[in-house]
């Protein structure tokens, strides 16, 4: 039943972003009762604690996954890596605001949220490690620091109006290109 209300959470936080939910809403899309979620979770911060959780576990599962496609190749993971980040960010825009969002302002109460953003990190930083061992944390800060830039950029549509010379890429490809080219020096 945990699982099945994690889903409906999901669901409803895509449809109506983190500040319009509650666990009433989330037992009535899993099918249960009003109190059911109250077995597994304390309140709604930790529902929602959990389901930020899970998807900074499908983020680094994601970035992992691209590192995997590339296992000789430091630099194209790192690529890589970013176009997932990114890719996330676009496909997931509710969940990606809820990871990094205010509703979550209160992580020292859900260590395995920490746990799982470090982890996610991790991925980043090892690949920025295997680039360039002197350099790798900084490496590591500065694609993520685009990635989330650019990410949170598109999702609000920024771009739009912009004095630029010509249309921009799509995000994902435009993170791989502004990647190369802090990468290259």
């Amino acid at each position: 039943m945990r699982e099945a209300l994690l889903d409906a959470a999901e669901a409803l936080l895509a449809q109506r972003g983190a500040a319009a939910l509650s666990l009433r809403d989330v037992a009535r899309g899993a099918g249960v009762s009003h109190a059911a979620p109250y077995h597994h979770f304390a309140g709604l911060p930790e529902l929602l604690a959990t389901l930020a959780e899970r998807s900074f576990q499908q983020l680094g599962a994601a970035m992992q996954a691209r590192v995997d496609a590339h296992p000789a190749d430091a630099r194209e993971q790192l690529l890589a890596i970013a176009a997932a980040y990114v890719d996330f960010a676009r496909r997931r825009p509710a969940r990606f605001r809820l990871m990094f969002g205010p509703v979550l302002a209160s992580r020292q109460q859900h260590p395995g949220l920490d746990r799982a953003a470090e982890a996610s990190f991790r991925v980043l930083l090892d690949a920025a490690t295997r680039f360039d061992a002197s350099a790798g944390p900084l490496i590591a800060l500065t694609g993520w620091s685009l990635a989330h830039g650019l990410s949170h950029l598109s999702l609000d549509e920024a771009f739009a109006g912009l004095p630029l010379p010509g249309p921009l890429p799509e995000p994902v490809e435009l993170m791989r290109l502004m990647c190369a080219k802090v990468l290259a020096g």
